[in-house]
C-alpha cells in the first residue's frame, strides 16, 4: 500500500500550470514544511520539505486558496522518477502526488488577527468556576437543542 498523510506550511506559494492539448489539466507544485518530532538532528534541521503536486481541480483549488504560510493537510501517494538534467545527470524526483487536500486551521488563525473575538462572543474570562462558559439569559430559544 502506498499511502501518505501529511499536516504542514507551505513554503512558498503553489506553481501552477497548465497542460497543452485538447483536454488541458491544471498541475499544481508545492512544498509542505513538516515538523519532525523528537529531537533535533545533528544538523539542527527540525522540519521535513516535501514536495507536493496536485492535478485538475485539486491544483486549481490551490492556485485559488493556497498562498505561502498556511497550514493543510494532504492525503496521497509518493511517486519516484528520475531525468536527465542538461548536463547528462541523472536526476532523482520524489513528490507526493495529492489525492485530498484541506485547511488545517481556521482562517483567523492563519492571519495576522488571530486573536481577534467577535463582540457578540461571550470571552473566556467569563468561564464559571467550573471551567463552561456561561449561557447569557435569553438565549435558549436560538439553541438548536433542547
Amino acid at each position: 500500500m502506498n499511502k501518505v498523510i501529511l499536516m504542514g506550511r507551505l513554503t512558498r506559494d503553489p506553481e501552477v500550470r497548465y497542460s497543452t492539448g485538447d483536454n488541458q489539466m491544471a498541475i499544481a507544485r508545492y512544498s509542505l514544511a513538516v515538523d519532525r518530532r523528537g529531537r533535533r538532528d545533528n544538523d539542527g534541521q527540525t522540519a521535513d520539505f516535501i514536495n507536493c503536486v496536485a492535478f485538475g481541480r485539486a491544483a486549481e483549488f490551490a492556485e485559488k486558496y493556497f498562498h505561502k504560510g498556511i497550514k493543510i493537510a494532504v492525503t496521497g501517494r509518493i511517486q519516484t522518477g528520475s531525468y536527465t538534467n542538461k548536463d547528462g545527470q541523472r536526476v532523482y524526483t520524489t513528490d507526493v502526488v495529492i489525492e485530498d487536500q484541506e485547511f488545517a486551521e481556521s482562517k483567523n488563525a492563519s492571519s495576522e488577527n488571530a486573536g481577534f473575538v467577535p463582540a457578540d462572543r461571550p470571552s473566556p474570562s467569563s468561564a464559571a468556576g467550573d471551567g463552561f462558559m456561561n449561557i447569557p439569559d435569553g438565549i435558549d430559544e436560538e439553541l438548536p437543542f433542547n
